[in-house]
């Protein structure tokens, strides 16, 4: 009896869990993944999202344009907006730079005719909206546009968006607008009948040469009226009286002919509930790929929101014949596989690329052999690809992670010879550092700007191509990029246990390990320094062991959750500092089951989980990224994350569902169980595996793939013995049996008065060999002193075979005695370059002023007197200074000159007026040179700030700077 009654109360539950208020908690939640998507999450705040219509990886993304411009309307939309300038067909979701919101259509309703003048601001066409009436569910968008009493809905297919208007008021027009947003290269609009038009839009932002076409055909016929016949930008189309009107808007890369293609095969129905049924039921088969079950709606829905977001990018750009436009802007066949754009890989590559290899297996061999058609086409793997153009945006190759990984976890359904090739190729490019990086084994901060993060990355990267190599027997290969994946030791500083900048040989100074500067790439070093995933063995090694490395990753979560430097709007969700809303950190609260600590991973997972995402529009802590901040949360709610794609393992965090399962496109499934899980909860007591007891803290993907079941037990106290011992905590390793480190040579500069201290270290467990001024190599033991201009040359190991790749050559300046100098101004510490001295060091910047040569100094005049030791006879003095205004840096105004005996009282010498065009955009380096025969011992040099950015600029009314070094007196 007491089971039936149990049994009773069960249906009651979930009969009426339905028809309960939404934030109710208990019961279980009976929606359907559909149903719990609620895509205006991440339209608030940074995540950068769009609400509007798309298929999984479909080519459409129909949304509406609530913003024109900004950091905040990168996707065209942000959820406080109040007005909608229309509604175009693409967009781009989470990223950090803006572009596409192409072919904008806008329904509105007025009796007089529109001018150029009244397209071009908007300022008819434009509508408030009844932010009541904006719903939106996969595949589907609606609003009421209130000004002009029209109500909108829109959904799509992959390739066509599909309007509904319903016009309340007399007059029924819409405006095509192919001037919005990005600026416009070429355009064309043809009306080929009362009811059909095609065009194209050529346009250049972030991607530099994107073409574009379209057709669309209308349910009524129309009038047109173009608004400028010259250039095709707007053209206004006049239903008259009519109240309902559909339009279906195809979309091709290749010409106006693919794209009615397109139309014709997917537009086939004038019917708008056909479309958004199947919408719905595209969408109801991707999202029912991962079933959870729980008893907390909110949870569900931020679940299913983040796998929803998975699945909205990359983006078909093959028509349905399978032509598209590549790297190389010709138009290729490919009639037998699609092919994809928008590859945001240097964030992507962590989460969201392993999470396809478990649901979209077929997909992730697609999107290779896309990047395989981008190294054929354009010369090189993707890095940052969008619309046929590489925006070489971030850093790395990390193609060759998702190569890599994908080829370990089994698909294997692409050219492997082809890929190799082009990976080796991507590694051995010259650009963005690999020069030096190749050569040295490291990229210093005075080679190329964020050195540090530049050279993990690529060591990663390396490593990623010796495990490929390996896999298909290419062992020279494989030889050569397991010793370039260890690099990253290179910049490990055994003193601060930091992975820092090199600069000269020493490490670049001054050090504060919360200061964002051009080191690290929207970073700093907290940020940066638990970055070498596929050696996490060696990292814990350099900390000195599992104690070190524990409190190193405790400090990063404990610490002041404050930054200094630059400001750096990407780094957000900080919990010390963590920081959840920029991809470096994504892995970190996962490094304390290396070192057998699992319970602390799920501590640290469990908070984020539950504090850095939410069902609010400003749900995100960050930039929704392509997906990666969504994959993040869809795996890590299941109970796991890949810490290294490459390897074939998931480390366990802790579960958030109850139940979930995942089905797997070999029809097989894999569930998920959490037993005794709550909110309290979330500790993992033990763990049994397809009914066997393991206490393993990760699970490898061919377990996965075969099906079964895994099962928690949970409780409110950490069970600190599970998942502890051989064999059940996650090793990742890099092994080279060839690598030393390169050594370092402290020193107080690169020039010197009297004479100079030299101390010389390394990591490296061999010798180290110095030479000075071209004698024999002989064994460092202890530090020295020069006192002439010198030559040194440093290598760490063996004299005769295994030595350091960078064989250090650095040469020490003498300069004349008592020479000094008094600063009057205050620099930046992240452009402090060599410090106090740096203005008569005789050490001079380049155009790249992120490489630490430059001293910056913001918002001021620059004041600086040089003492010359003693009275001296000179015929000229000069000040040297850098424009670069896309960096908010300009030459100073005028520089003044003063000379004096004593220091105390100065005379004008003249004024140096700066006649450079203030307007001008690229690098440019000059010295304001003052030519005057006097005699004195102080010099005072006066540069004039330009003042705050004009209005023209992106960063107008903020505070310029002035990018100074050396004042020479000759």
């Amino acid at each position: 009896m007491k089971k039936i009654i149990l049994l009773f109360a069960l249906i009651y539950t979930v009969v009426t869990s339905c028809s309960e208020p939404k934030e109710k908690t208990v019961g279980w939640v009976t929606e359907s993944p559909y149903e719990l998507v609620n895509p205006f999450i991440g339209t608030g705040g940074h995540g950068h999202t769009y609400p509007g219509a798309t298929l999984p990886f479909g080519m459409v993304q129909l949304s509406p344009d609530t913003r024109l411009e900004g950091w905040d309307g990168c996707s065209a939309y942000h959820f406080t907006d109040s007005i909608i300038y229309g509604f175009s067909h693409t967009h781009l979701s989470g990223t950090g730079v803006s572009d596409y919101g192409d072919i904008l259509l806008t329904p509105y309703s007025l009796d007089e005719e529109l001018s150029i003048k009244d397209a071009l601001n908007y300022a008819k066409t434009t509508s408030s909206f009844d932010k009541d009436s904006e719903k939106a569910k996969p595949g589907y968008y609606e609003v009421f546009l209130k000004d002009h009493q029209v109500a909108v809905k829109l959904t799509t297919t992959e390739r066509v968006g599909v309007h509904h208007y319903s016009f309340k008021k007399e007059r029924a027009k819409v405006l095509i607008n192919l001037n919005h947003r990005d600026p416009l290269l070429k355009s064309s609009i043809t009306i080929e009948n009362s009811k059909s038009i095609v065009g194209a839009r050529h346009s250049k932002a972030w991607a530099e040469n994107q073409q574009l076409y379209f057709a669309m055909e209308f349910s009524e016929p129309f009038e047109s009226h173009f608004l400028d016949e010259g250039d095709s930008l707007f053209v206004e189309l006049d239903f008259g009286s009519a109240k309902e009107i559909m339009v279906k808007v195809a979309l091709s890369s290749t010409a106006t002919e693919g794209a009615k293609e397109n139309l014709a095969q997917e537009g086939t129905s004038w019917n708008f509930s056909d479309y958004q049924q199947t919408a719905q039921d595209k969408w109801s088969k991707a999202l029912n790929k991962i079933q959870v079950k729980g008893k907390d709606y909110d949870k569900q829905v931020v679940f299913y929101s983040a796998l929803y977001h998975t699945m909205i990018a990359p983006n078909l750009i093959s028509d349905v014949n399978g032509a598209y436009r590549g790297m190389d802007g010709l138009v290729h066949e490919n009639p037998n596989d699609a092919t994809y754009t928008i590859f945001s890989l240097w964030d992507t590559f962590r989460a969201t690329h392993p999470l396809y290899t478990l649901i979209e297996r077929e997909k992730t061999a697609s999107f290779i052999r896309t990047f395989l058609h981008h190294y054929q086409q354009g010369g090189k793997l993707p890095v940052w690809e969008l619309a046929a153009n590489e925006t070489n945006c971030m850093i790395g190759y990390h193609s060759v992670s998702v190569i890599a990984d994908a080829y370990q976890k089994g698909i294997t359904d692409f050219d492997t010879k082809l890929a190799l090739e082009a990976m080796v190729s991507s590694a051995k490019r010259d650009g963005f550092g690999l020069k030096y990086y190749r050569n040295k084994g490291y990229i210093s901060a005075g080679d190329e700007a964020e050195s540090v993060s530049k050279t993990l990355e690529y060591a990663y990267d390396d490593w990623c191509i010796a495990q490929f190599a390996g896999m298909l027997n290419a062992s020279d290969v494989e030889e050569e990029f397991s010793n370039r994946a260890l690099n990253y030791r290179n910049l490990f500083d055994p003193e601060t246990k930091f992975l820092r900048a090199r600069m000269n040989g020493d490490w670049f100074k001054p050090f504060d390990p919360f200061e964002v500067n051009f080191n690290y790439t929207e970073a700093n070093a907290w940020q940066y320094s638990l970055f070498a995933p596929h050696d996490i063995s060696g990292l814990i090694k350099l900390h000195e062991g599992a104690s070190s490395f524990e409190e190193h990753l405790d400090k990063l979560f404990s610490t002041s959750s404050k930054t200094t430097g630059r400001d750096q709007a990407d780094i957000t969700g900080l919990i010390g500092q963590y920081a959840h809303g920029n991809e470096p950190s994504h892995h970190m609260a996962y490094l304390y089951s290396y070192i057998q600590k699992p319970w602390k991973t799920q501590k640290q997972v469990h908070q984020i989980l539950n504090e850095q995402y939410r069902n609010a529009a400003d749900g995100l802590s960050g930039n929704e990224d392509c997906g990666q901040m969504s994959a993040w949360y869809v795996l890590s709610a299941i109970g796991m994350y890949s810490v290294t794609p490459g390897l074939d393992y998931y480390a366990f965090g802790t579960p958030m569902f109850d139940t979930v399962h995942i089905h797997l496109e070999n029809g097989k499934r894999f569930s998920i169980v959490a037993n005794n899980l709550s909110d309290e909860n979330f500790f993992i007591q033990s763990s049994n595996l397809n009914g066997e007891n393991s206490s393993a803290s990760f699970i490898r993907q061919q377990t996965l793939l075969k099906g079964g079941q895994l099962t928690f037990e949970m409780a409110a106290v950490p069970n600190k013995e599970w998942g502890v011992d051989e064999g059940q905590y996650p090793i990742a390793e890099a092994k080279s049996a060839s690598f030393v480190p390169a050594p370092f040579v402290h020193t107080d500069g690169m020039t010197f008065t009297d004479s100079l201290k030299i101390e010389i270290g390394s990591i490296a467990q061999g010798k180290i060999w110095f030479q000075l001024n071209g004698e024999a190599f002989k064994p460092y033991e202890n530090p020295f002193y020069i006192d002439q201009s010198s030559d040194l040359a440093v290598y760490a190991g063996d004299i005769e075979s295994k030595k350091s790749s960078d064989t250090l050559q650095l040469t020490y300046k003498k300069i004349k005695k008592g020479r000094s100098v008094e600063l009057h101004s205050e620099y930046a510490n992240q452009y402090a370059a060599a410090g106090q001295n740096t203005l008569i060091d005789q050490l001079r910047g380049n155009a790249n002023y992120k490489t630490g040569f430059w001293q910056g100094y913001q918002g001021q005049d620059v004041e600086a007197i040089v003492n010359l030791g003693k009275p001296s006879t000179f015929n000229s003095v000069s000040a040297g200074f850098l424009q670069d205004i896309r960096s908010w840096i300009w030459y100073p105004k005028k520089v003044e000159f003063y000379a004096s005996k004593d220091g105390k009282e100065f005379n004008l010498l003249g004024t140096v007026e700066n006649s450079f065009p203030f307007d001008k955009e690229g690098a440019f380096i000059q010295d304001l040179t003052l030519n005057v025969n006097h005699e004195a011992q102080y010099i005072k040099a006066i540069a004039r700030y330009a003042g705050d950015c004009p209005e023209w600029h992106l960063g107008a009314g903020g505070k310029s700077w002035i990018f100074i070094d050396e004042i020479s007196v000759d």
